[in-house]
């Protein structure tokens, strides 16, 4: 069949598609962001149907779902129990996997080492697109990856990639990354919203057409999103974020979307000169070298899935020298800070109008949830009135516009958590104490509290 020129101006934020050009995309409005590509559009057999459709290579029928068979759901154990853990258990047969993280961050390294454990009884495909099989071979080296069932290739062509596992037939396959990939029919060069959209699209055909879970490496934006359009992440079954602070050697695996689990679940690990390390215990972690008889500082525990986690919460106030104070936040939410201050204002009695209020959360880990406003409020009064908040004491709650102390969920788990590391004195909020166990409760001091008041006679 004869193929047809056609032009095409593409937004390259949203993937907004249209034959006239504009200043200003129509659909996510941003400015300068549509670019013109040239597609050749084929009438015969394109890429993408010669992948088989999605049911395994042939035409769809409708069935009745009491008709269709299932088997036992298998999943691929990778020897990481923080990177299962965030899988929901493991790489399901059939999944597209999206890891995505700052350059640097550890991704590559990451694949590379799960590709030890599970060339142990599968064969994987490595195929990367940035580096050569001289470099792949230096970093698996340094890694400790020997495996023998570990196939390397160095494409850039998606096409030639889906031939490959189509004649090798791996358990796995990794992709890295997806933003070199190119599909010879566009036109459009690699990275362009056109290419990892149906670059994608062949991979994701291909995964369940033979059952091969795809691993595939995302780039990500100045803003810390995924590069290439939004429709990626709805493309793909599991979307992963690889986060860490460039001054820390700490690394957490998030899951932002998972067809096969959850996506509360979170993974720690240490960037060690042998790879990455996985923490079991980041509470531990967290509170090493922890100053003893400081003012300023409480433990919080927030839960991450089903995991609680500590993390010591520093808070500074000292007076200001500018008519207005500064207010500054590291690992918690800014305006969650003021409102929490203005509520020790109004129902507290303690003054930071005049104050500057800084605060930090150790580790570089994030707070978001409302738990850990009780131990923020703490540490800022510890702070204020030069008060040491014991080092065994750890404090969680949600603080309400009236001063009161709102219940929250998992509370049992939090204060085993608290317990198994030493903490002997444990403020909750009054609600949560009837959800404890008569065993938990004989074996620490735990004080229920309804409003901030309370709390601060019961800590300082």
């Amino acid at each position: 069949m004869a193929s047809k020129m056609k032009s095409l101006f593409v937004c390259q934020n949203c993937g907004y598609e249209n034959p006239k050009w504009y200043g200003k995309c129509p659909q996510c409005g941003e400015w300068d962001t549509m670019q013109e590509e040239v597609r050749v559009e084929q009438k015969g057999n394109t890429a993408a149907a010669r992948a088989g459709g999605l049911g395994g290579g042939t035409r769809g029928v409708a069935q009745k779902i009491s008709e269709i068979q299932t088997v036992g759901e298998h999943r691929y154990h990778t020897g990481l129990s923080e990177f299962d853990r965030v899988l929901g258990g493991g790489i399901v047969k059939g999944s597209v996997v999206l890891l995505s993280g700052d350059p640097g961050i550890g991704k590559s390294t990451i694949l590379l080492q799960i590709c030890q454990t599970l060339g142990e009884e599968e064969t994987v495909l490595y195929a990367s697109g940035e580096e050569s099989p001289h470099q792949i071979k230096l970093r698996a080296d340094r890694l400790g990856v020997t495996s023998e069932n570990l196939l390397v290739l160095c494409e850039t062509d998606v096409e030639v990639i889906t031939e490959q596992v189509n004649a090798k037939k791996p358990d796995i396959v990794i992709i890295d990354s997806i933003q070199t990939m190119t599909l010879s029919e566009l036109s459009s060069s690699a990275g362009s919203i056109t290419q990892v959209r149906e670059c994608t699209n062949l991979l994701l055909r291909t995964a369940k057409s033979l059952d091969i879970p795809v691993i595939i490496v995302g780039h990500v934006n100045k803003d810390g999103n995924i590069a290439g359009p939004k429709v990626l992440e709805h493309i793909v079954d599991t979307v992963l974020y690889f986060e860490g602070e460039k001054n820390y050697s700490y690394r957490i695996l998030r899951a932002a979307k998972n067809r096969f689990g959850s996506t509360n679940e979170i993974g720690v690990f240490e960037m060690m000169d042998q790879g990455l390390r996985q923490v079991e215990n980041p509470s531990k972690m967290m509170l090493e070298g922890r100053p003893a008889n400081s003012s300023g500082s409480c433990v919080a525990c927030v839960m991450e899935g089903m995991r609680p986690i500590l993390a010591e919460v520093q808070g500074l106030a000292t007076a200001s020298n500018f008519g207005n104070p500064r207010r500054m936040a590291n690992g918690y939410d800014f305006n969650r800070l003021n409102v929490i201050l203005a509520v020790l204002e109004k129902r507290g009695g303690y003054y930071f109008s005049n104050m500057d209020v800084y605060l930090n959360v150790i580790g570089g880990i994030k707070l978001f949830e409302p738990a850990a406003d009780l131990s923020v409020a703490l540490s800022l009064v510890s702070s204020l009135k030069e008060a040491v908040v014991p080092d065994d004491v750890l404090a969680f709650g949600e603080i309400g516009l009236a001063g009161e102390i709102r219940s929250v969920g998992f509370c049992e788990q939090r204060v085993k958590e608290a317990i198994r590391l030493g903490f002997h004195k444990i403020i909750v909020p009054k609600d949560n104490l009837r959800h404890l166990s008569k065993e938990t409760m004989a074996q620490a001091e735990i004080i229920g509290v309804q409003y901030i008041s309370q709390a601060f006679q019961a800590a300082l």
